[in-house]
């Protein structure tokens, strides 16, 4: 018998309490008043909605800032706290949690598209358990019932304060959370490694484009543009037929075979081949799609490149992190980002001759090769081990009901 039955079996052995969460606590709203200003030259720590939807515990060493003048009234957030994602494209990723499980004296604000749990009793619940716990099966499937909407869907946290969670024993918590953690600690190891050699990669990427020694020119001199086309979801096929194109949505982007779609006879300036450049202008604001044959939708434009520069080396700019930057400080603002087609034309980029692109473009090719080609068996092993620690995730947080 392991340390885990033996705890249940001495602690909760007729089963386990489950409670809702309204009558466990409160929730509260992010950060309200601030406009596009107040994110420059911030002087408190800015937790934003990516922070979040990524890290099930919450990452409190941050750069993101957000001013905060003396005596103004904001919440903060503070050790124990379930915070959850408000709105996203589809059902199943709203309400995405994160926990704070590190304590600090500093304030940390919560950005105004995310929403946060507080137990009224601290001690009903570790936060290194409730890490695993709102980020199961069970507890997804109960918070995705929760969103609602049409294009786009948001958290009711009225109908949240019904959301059932078992309340174990606090010893039985914490040994779950010891055999939980013995499976994120080595996939957070393996991951490290893998983001150590993409930083690596960044960085000769960065000084091979960006070399002060290139002239300067807008991408308006380098390019032409032009945007995809919304169809309606009545005219989007399941099921590819003749003449019919892959219909390319920020969806697709996700890797969701559940929401690929296919378009019959679509007009040919919204076809895009393998060889073309996507920028995404709004949704995923800024990342380039390559390689990728359809149609495209009007979150996307398609960037067109002239003589002066290669289209490839034109593919390695506009997905370097540098650009990346650029092209979201561009973006307007509002609830959701959109890089009008004027501004990505404002934007520039260095442009040494075709004979010196063509070099950086093999040496880029060459540089991410050998990238792909050591880091190859990371991405896989990072994938099985996330699985094993899933299953043994929902298996150990399935009690029984008292």
């Amino acid at each position: 018998m392991s340390r885990l039955d033996e705890l249940i079996q001495k602690l909760c052995p007729n089963g386990v309490e489950y409670r809702k969460l309204g009558e466990l606590g409160k929730f509260f709203g992010g950060i309200t008043g601030k406009s596009k200003d107040d994110f420059t030259d911030g002087n408190a720590k800015f937790i934003t909605y990516k922070n979040v939807y990524d890290n099930p515990s919450l990452q409190i060493d941050v750069e993101e800032r957000v001013k905060i003048a003396d005596g103004e009234k904001q919440r903060t957030l503070q050790y124990g706290d379930v915070i959850f994602t408000g709105s996203s494209e589809t059902p199943d990723e709203c309400g995405m949690s994160s926990v704070v499980t590190v304590k600090t004296e500093e304030n940390l604000y919560l950005n105004s598209f995310c929403f946060f749990f507080r137990f009224d009793d601290m001690n009903i619940m570790l936060p290194g358990f409730a890490k695993h716990l709102f980020r199961s099966n069970e507890l997804r499937y109960q918070i995705g019932k929760t969103a609602n909407g049409v294009t786009r869907y948001n958290i009711s946290k009225k109908m949240m304060e019904k959301v059932s969670i078992p309340v174990p024993p606090l010893e039985v918590q914490r040994e779950i959370v010891r055999i939980l953690d013995s499976f994120t600690l080595l996939t957070a190891e393996l991951t490290a490694e893998l983001t150590a050699r993409k930083k690596q990669y960044e960085y000769y990427e960065h000084n091979l484009l960006f070399d002060d020694k290139y002239k300067r020119m807008k991408l308006s001199d380098l390019c032409t543009v032009n945007q995809g086309l919304q169809i309606p979801i009545s005219k989007r096929l399941k099921e590819p037929r003749e003449n019919c194109y892959l219909y390319i949505t920020v969806q697709f982007l996700k890797n969701n075979e559940d929401e690929q779609y296919y378009i019959e006879n679509p007009d040919k300036n919204v076809i895009c081949k393998e060889d073309d450049i996507l920028v995404t202008r709004t949704g995923s604001t800024g990342v380039i799609v390559y390689g990728v044959e359809g149609c495209f939708h009007n979150n996307f434009f398609k960037v067109t490149p002239n003589e002066l520069i290669h289209k490839k080396y034109m593919y390695f700019l506009l997905r370097s992190k540098y650009m990346y930057k650029k092209m979201l400080t561009a973006a307007s603002g509002g609830t959701v980002p959109d890089l009008p087609h004027k501004k990505f034309y404002a934007l520039e980029v260095p442009v040494p001759t075709i004979d010196e692109q063509k070099h950086i473009v093999e040496m880029l090719e060459k540089f991410n090769e050998l990238c792909n080609d050591i880091s190859i068996g990371l991405p896989a092993e990072i994938e099985a081990r996330q699985k094993q620690y899933e299953f043994y995730r929902d298996k150990l947080l399935s009690f029984k009901q008292l």
